[in-house]
C-alpha cells in the first residue's frame, strides 16, 4: 500500500498530537518543527483534518490544533480518508476485458479494499503511541 506524502504528514501530525497527551492546542509551527515537516503544507493538511472532524483548532495567541476525540477513538482509516477521500477500489480501464473476467477482478479488488479498510479501522492512534507518552 503506497501512501502519499500528504497522508504521511497527516498521520505524523496526528500521532505527534496523540503523544503530547494534553488538551492544550499545539501550534502548527511546533508540529512542523517536531516532525520536520514543511509548515505551509502541514497547515493545509491540518485544516483538512479539522474539516473532517479528526482535529479541532483554536485561534489566537494560545491557539493551535488538538485531537477532536481521544486517540483510542481515531483510526488510521479516519486520518487517511480525511486526507485522500474514501478508500475504494476502482477499475477505470477494464473495457477490453471479457465481462466475466472484469466481474471477477472487480470482486477481488473490492474484497482487498474491504479487508484493508477493516485493518486500518482497527488500528487506533493510541495503539501507535509509545507507552511512555500514554502514561503522562
Amino acid at each position: 500500500m503506497k501512501l502519499s506524502r500528504t497522508v504521511s504528514y497527516a498521520l505524523q501530525a496526528t500521532l505527534l498530537l496523540a503523544q503530547e497527551g494534553t488538551a492544550a492546542p499545539v501550534p502548527c509551527r511546533r508540529l512542523a518543527a517536531m516532525g520536520k515537516m514543511p509548515e505551509r503544507f502541514l497547515l493545509q493538511i491540518l485544516r483538512n483534518l479539522v474539516a473532517h472532524g479528526v482535529l479541532a483548532s483554536t485561534r489566537g495567541i494560545e491557539g493551535g490544533y488538538m485531537l477532536e476525540r481521544s486517540a483510542d477513538r481515531i483510526s488510521l482509516l479516519d486520518v487517511i480518508e480525511a486526507v485522500d477521500g474514501p478508500l475504494a477500489s476502482t477499475l477505470p480501464c477494464s473495457d477490453g476485458l471479457p465481462a466475466q473476467s472484469r466481474s471477477r477482478l472487480v470482486k477481488a479488488l473490492s474484497g482487498a479494499t474491504n479487508s484493508t479498510r477493516r485493518e486500518l479501522a482497527g488500528v487506533k492512534l493510541a495503539d501507535l503511541v509509545p507507552q511512555t507518552a500514554k502514561a503522562r
